[in-house]
């Protein structure tokens, strides 16, 4: 079901009262994906995401001759009972260099990364192709390190599309830089396991990047003889939610959470997503970094930045710049859109409070932009999201979340173009 042209989000009238589920971590389900694949037999994983990045990853797994089932979660909409007959290491398919088998990823940056290394363990060549933006995207350090362990890689400027030839498992040693994704890592790290490879991380802070820690972790605790698997809510999705739950709070001071009846249910505790920090962010510091304190919900902090008591400066926000957009000068643009005073420095931003007003926000296809940009819709009239449908690439019922009423949702308001309310059934489709 096709989402209007734009989505405007009344603020909140009075606080909810809910306790909301948010569907399965994109970055566990698609790690979940690629370790099952090299299973030695059938995994099921429970409460996995079923976004746009999941099925473009389970459509490539499938294109390799993997058998995958999925099934409804009768939980949360959102979610997928996924079950993979895994092969031990073995890619079924292959193609030729004449006729590569080809993959499409879409704009999934850890399907484009993960598969690229995947098949290099396959029996044939592979064509890993993505969206326009994903072209765009680094992929060097890991077709570098792939080169650096004999396997032929055809990329021009190293970047998508790329044509693996695959072979035998060649154990060896190689390091990769971390500094602009921590998904090259994790991709070997994911794909070498079953042979061999011993990965060295470099680049900044490269040995306590987050998301490579939970790569590792993964592969510890993951059935990799077989068996069942559960995937935890997604703590980057959920900031929207806890964002949510600080505008509507009483007191927006350090006790915030005691004076609101709005949470999050089963609030991952394992400590592999580095965005399950993310509430206790609020009331925001005066400084934050996107290396040493949040992962992707950096977005939402720095969307909700002007309504903070004073300037809050955001440091080490390089990374986004590479991401689904340019994410720095996205975000600086359309805060300045409404009326918010913002610095950008280098990598960083300052972002000092002040009054606000609303705008047409674009999201430049990126569904961060117009998830973070939509939470502060809550609090400031007028703002209203153009292609509210890019939320699908990793939260598709974000704005049927937003709309329901308690206790499964937020029960905000949610204009059309024309003013019209928008029917919480009509946001979302299975």
């Amino acid at each position: 079901m096709a989402l209007p042209q734009l989505i405007e989000v009344v603020p909140f009238e009075a606080s909810p009262a809910a306790n909301v589920v948010v569907p399965g971590s994109k970055s566990i389900t698609n790690r979940a994906l690629a370790l099952a694949a090299m299973a030695r037999g059938r995994v099921v994983i429970e409460g996995a995401l079923w976004s746009d990045d999941t099925r473009y990853m389970c459509e490539a797994l499938r294109a390799l001759g993997f058998a995958i089932e999925v099934e409804r979660d009768v939980a949360e909409p959102a979610n997928r009972r996924i079950t993979v007959e895994g092969r031990g290491g073995e890619i079924p398919r292959g193609g030729t260099a004449a006729a590569p088998l080809e993959l499409f990823v879409g704009n999934a940056g850890t399907a484009a990364r993960f598969l690229t290394a995947l098949v290099a363990l396959g029996p044939g060549v592979y064509r890993i192709v993505g969206a326009d933006r994903m072209r765009e995207r680094p992929q060097a350090p890991l077709i570098e390190a792939l080169r650096a362990l004999g396997y032929r890689v055809d990329a021009p400027g190293d970047c998508l599309p790329a044509v693996v030839h695959g072979g035998e498992p060649r154990r060896g040693h190689v390091a990769v830089s971390a500094a602009e994704s921590s998904q090259f890592a994790s991709a070997l790290l994911l794909a070498g396991h079953r042979d061999g490879w011993s990965v060295e991380v470099t680049g900044a802070d490269a040995d306590e990047a987050p998301y490579i820690e939970m790569t590792r972790r993964m592969l510890a605790a993951f059935p990799h003889d077989g068996g069942a698997f559960a995937v935890e809510p997604d703590a980057s999705s959920a900031s929207y939610i806890w964002a949510a739950a600080w505008i509507a709070a009483r007191d927006r001071g350090p006790g915030w959470r005691e004076t609101t009846d709005l949470r999050v249910a089963n609030w991952p505790e394992s400590g592999w997503q580095v965005d399950a920090r993310f509430p206790g962010f609020l009331p925001l510091p005066p400084a934050a970094s996107r290396e040493r304190d949040l992962g992707d919900s950096i977005m939402t902090a720095i969307a909700l930045a002007p309504l903070a008591e004073g300037p809050v400066r955001f440091d080490d926000l390089g990374r986004l710049r590479v991401q689904e957009c340019e994410r720095v000068a996205a975000l600086r643009t359309e805060l300045t859109r409404c009326g918010a005073r913002v610095t950008e420095v280098g990598d960083s931003l300052l972002i000092e409070p002040g009054p606000l007003h609303g705008a047409d926000i674009e999201t430049y296809n990126d569904h961060r932009m117009a998830m973070a940009m939509a939470t502060l819709g809550l609090a400031v009239p007028g703002i209203r999201i153009l292609d509210p449908g890019c939320v699908a690439k990793t939260f598709p019922n974000f704005w049927q979340k937003l709309a329901l009423g308690g206790p499964a949702g937020l029960g905000a308001t949610l204009l059309d173009e024309s003013g019209t309310r928008l029917d919480p059934a009509a946001l979302f489709e299975e």
